[in-house]
């Protein structure tokens, strides 16, 4: 017999907006999510992460959380770290469209990101990412409007191709991460949804000594608590501890 362990949300469903190229984020988080919390997706067209490309996708907001509303989700996250950091603000913009248009409760990556660090006190981190410079310069004034200064920041310059996000080995966010360390700074930020960056969580955690935090990871502690939820997974860093 198949399907026997089939969750159907019975505790709770995480409806999610996410970027039409991604591969990673779903399989992850499912992996991530207790039993009885499902996961529920629709897509939005992204295939870049220019100024166009992200108007074009955040102008479908509504329609997409209207199909997750449909399913009776409990929650909607638009879950695409480069959009909902876009500019200080522009996360308080979709959440309160995606609301206005279903009635249920929203919230984004941004949000799930700024409550880690705030979680570990961490006012001072690190940037890793597979962006172009454009969208880590965008993140790090997003980030320093809530508080947080980027001490450094690195990227791969690859943008709108999930595939080649996908590639990256999670040993390699693990040898960027390292290799940007630096002693005044508090926690490490592996930014995108898109990556395979949650397999190096625990290895960079016993690296540096620091909490990481990552994109897909922030997003499933944070919808959870806002879900009541308390039974974080363990395996993923320190966030989901205490």
């Amino acid at each position: 017999m198949t399907g026997s362990g089939a969750n159907y949300g019975d505790r709770a469903r995480i409806g999610m907006l996410l970027p039409s190229v991604n591969r990673a984020a779903e399989p992850q988080i499912t992996a991530m999510l207790p039993r009885g919390v499902s996961l529920h997706t629709t897509r939005l067209r992204l295939t870049s992460s220019d100024d166009d490309a992200i108007a074009e996708m955040v102008s479908d907001v509504e329609r997409g959380a209207q199909m997750l509303a449909d399913a009776g989700v409990d929650l909607i996250v638009f879950h695409c770290t480069a959009a909902s950091m876009f500019a200080p603000g522009f996360d308080d913009g979709i959440i309160d469209r995606i609301e206005a248009a279903t009635g249920r409760p929203a919230t984004s990556t941004s949000k799930g990101c700024i409550e880690a660090f705030g979680k570990f006190g961490a006012t001072r981190i690190t940037l890793t990412t597979p962006y172009v410079q454009a969208t880590n310069d965008r993140e790090v004034v997003f980030l320093k409007s809530h508080g947080v200064d980027v001490l450094s920041e690195t990227g791969m310059g690859i943008t709108g191709d999930g595939g080649a996000m996908l590639a990256v080995e999670p040993e390699e966010w693990r040898r960027r991460v390292n290799a940007q360390d630096a002693a005044e700074s508090q926690a490490a930020f592996i930014s995108c949804t898109a990556i395979r960056a949650v397999e190096a969580i625990a290895p960079i955690e016993a690296d540096i000594g620091k909490p990481v935090v990552t994109s897909n990871q922030a997003m499933v502690w944070h919808a959870l608590k806002k879900l009541g939820i308390d039974d974080m997974p363990t395996g993923y860093g320190r966030l989901m501890e205490g």
